[in-house]
């Protein structure tokens, strides 16, 4: 076939009324050009309905490529370390445990009042008072506010706030307020001074565990 006759068959073609039931009799460069035509709606129907989702999904997998990646070290950085973090997690469960035999419950108040006591007589301390307060309620603990008034020279007072860490209960210290006697006499010597008989307050606080903090 010539072009001029593959030309011609353009030309003769009735494209108002195609017969569609007799397509074998078209010419040729028609045949092709419906080929061409039909095989592009194929690849097109294709790619719509079979490619496009796929594209768009790489393309959001792909996006997501970065944080999987720092995802998946981090997760396999702590299976690397898990043991490491079991023995330091069984390490705080028993610190924690023994911080909470620490904490003294109500019933065990009276003897803490005694354990100060006995710790202000046996650093020469005179005591006037030793008064619980009310309770004040935090959100995992309940704080226990104690008022002590005690008189002595200020190596005693030293002698009591230093012997008070050595109560086997938690107890802290705040709010010193120190006072001369009314009988302490002249001044000057620094050395006399420090065995003058004096009067101190302090705020001491002690703490139990508040078991509904964190519900």
């Amino acid at each position: 076939m010539t072009f001029q006759e593959f030309a011609d068959g353009f030309r003769r073609f009735d494209y108002n009324n195609p017969d569609f039931e007799n397509m074998g009799s078209w010419p040729l460069g028609i045949k092709l050009v419906m080929l061409l035509l039909l095989a592009s709606a194929i690849v097109f129907g294709f790619y719509w309905f079979a490619i496009k989702d796929s594209y768009a999904e790489l393309e959001r997998d792909t996006a997501r490529e970065p944080n999987l990646k720092q995802e998946y070290q981090s997760k396999a950085f702590r299976v690397a370390n898990l043991d490491s973090f079991k023995a330091q997690l069984a390490e705080m469960e028993e610190s924690f445990g023994a911080l909470l035999n620490q904490l003294p419950d109500e019933t065990e108040m009276p003897g803490l009042l005694d354990d100060i006591s006995t710790t202000g007589t046996q650093s020469g301390l005179e005591i006037d008072r030793i008064t619980p307060n009310s309770d004040v309620v935090r959100e995992f603990y309940i704080e226990t506010p104690i008022a002590i008034q005690v008189r002595g020279t200020y190596h005693e007072m030293g002698t009591f706030v230093s012997a008070m860490s050595a109560i086997p209960r938690i107890v802290t210290l705040h709010d010193f307020s120190m006072n001369a006697s009314s009988n302490r006499q002249g001044g000057g010597n620094t050395s006399a001074d420090q065995e003058s008989p004096l009067s101190m307050t302090i705020n001491a606080r002690t703490y139990r565990y508040n078991p509904g903090g964190a519900q």
